[in-house]
């Protein structure tokens, strides 16, 4: 098998994509829906309103993913993964059902974009560490690369559908598809070979658990420039549901088809970062900062195309390049960090990312409002070139003091390049204890 997909020789692992990539198709369908019912049918080309809708979505991230990591370090990560699913799927049919028989209004979808933040929240860092119990540690990287390849494999269809889903049938019914592909995650999950799993030592403490998660993180500098790089970079540069709506209707006076279309074509670039993402043996920290980089300097060219067609071409770079910060920065993290600690790690990882997002997609959606959607795309490439040449100067220092600038020598790169290998020989030697 290709190196590129080697995770997919794994049995559990192939389960757990197949079904992804279906409910990913369905999730990014819902979100081209949900931007398009509340810009163009519930408000008046509101970007704030857009702006509001998604940060209420997001916003449970920032409050609750802490807890859900404490929780994911605890409980069968497979059992709640089957319960956090099958409410947002729940939560996709109530939306789909109340537009469809014409009774939604603003008020209703933010409440509903609420809840559904309220289970992504519970299951975003739940996710993230279940990876790791389907795949050995050598393999890790790869099978992150691959969860985003599927998720952005998603994206390069499900934009492009809903559009012209949209076009024939309406919004509702694209929820209510959404709701069903929840099914096949659910599906895959109840199909998997217990045997075969790798769960982590689950955490004994009663109390306190979120805050050893903390303390751990606080004593690895490595983690925290991810999580400062992460945080800045998801906060106002990704931000793209509400800047290719406000570009697709306000600047190119594109309908849904030609809005759902820019959400293929930057997923070409998204998709390509992950497939290369996935030949990669090991992430680095300068690969990192140096994708931030080139994120920044490829949002701002594409907030300056002059027509549709260039700013779609535009977005092929920013697709790829923000994927590779993703992914590198995800699977940095989680090979850098204790299995018992991994729950917790990526749900403050999760936190920051995604739920820096109800401030900067407010934000977003008033720079576009008042000083034109071109500023709303510039603004964020503006942030990702600020953030990387400060995170790259903090690292230089970093490493001249061996390790020591900011924090503890626990978090250099050369402890944890060696943290999965010793991670790898406990479990392998947890299953020879087992086999005799």
């Amino acid at each position: 098998m290709s190196p590129t997909f080697r995770s997919l020789r794994i049995p559990n692992y192939r389960l757990w994509a197949t079904g992804a990539i279906v409910s990913n198709t369905g999730t990014w369908m819902q979100r081209v829906a949900q931007d398009w019912l509340v810009l163009t049918q519930l408000t008046h080309d509101s970007g704030v309103a857009v702006g509001i809708t998604t940060g209420l979505q997001f916003a449970p991230m920032l409050l609750l993913a802490p807890l859900a990591g404490a929780l994911a370090d605890r409980v069968d990560r497979r059992r709640l993964l089957m319960a956090t699913q099958s409410a947002s799927g729940l939560l996709a049919l109530i939306l789909g059902v109340l537009v469809v028989t014409d009774l939604a209004t603003l008020w209703q979808v933010y409440v509903l974009a609420t809840l559904l933040g309220i289970a992504a929240a519970c299951d975003a860092p739940v996710r993230q560490a279940f990876v790791s119990e389907m795949v050995p540690v050598a393999d890790l990287p790869n099978a992150v690369s691959l969860n985003s390849a599927s998720f952005h494999g998603g994206r390069l269809i499900g934009p492009g559908l809903a559009g012209l889903l949209i076009n024939w049938i309406g919004t509702g019914p694209v929820f209510l598809i959404n709701g069903l592909t929840f099914g096949a995650v659910v599906f895959s999950l109840t199909r998997m070979r217990l045997g075969e799993l790798r769960p982590a030592p689950r955490s004994q403490e009663r109390r306190g658990g979120v805050r050893a998660g903390l303390a751990y993180v606080g004593r690895r500098p490595d983690i925290l420039l991810m999580l400062a790089v992460v945080g800045m970079v998801g906060t106002f540069g990704l931000n793209f549901q509400i800047t290719t709506a406000l570009m697709a209707r306000l600047v190119f006076h594109q309908g849904s088809d030609g809005y759902g279309l820019l959400g293929s074509i930057m997923a070409i670039g998204s998709l390509s970062g992950a497939l290369l993402a996935a030949r990669r043996s090991r992430p680095t920290v300068p690969l990192v900062l140096g994708a931030t980089f080139a994120f920044g300097v490829f949002a701002t060219i594409a907030g300056l195309m002059p027509t549709y067609a260039t700013f779609a071409v535009a977005l092929v770079p920013v697709g790829l390049s923000a994927l590779t910060v993703m992914t590198a920065a995800n699977a940095t993290v989680q090979l850098s960090t204790e299995p018992a600690m991994r729950g917790r790690v990526m749900a403050l990882y999760m936190a920051i990312f995604m739920g820096g997002t109800p401030i900067g997609a407010p934000i977003i959606g008033w720079a576009g409002e008042n000083f034109g959607a071109r500023w709303a795309v510039i603004l964020g490439g503006l942030v990702a070139l600020a953030t990387s040449s400060v995170a790259a100067l903090w690292w230089a220092r970093y490493r001249r003091s061996g390790g020591s600038a900011g924090g503890s020598a626990v978090g250099t790169q050369e402890a944890a390049a060696r943290e999965p290998r010793e991670d790898l020989a406990v479990t392998e030697a947890r299953d020879d204890a087992s086999a005799a």
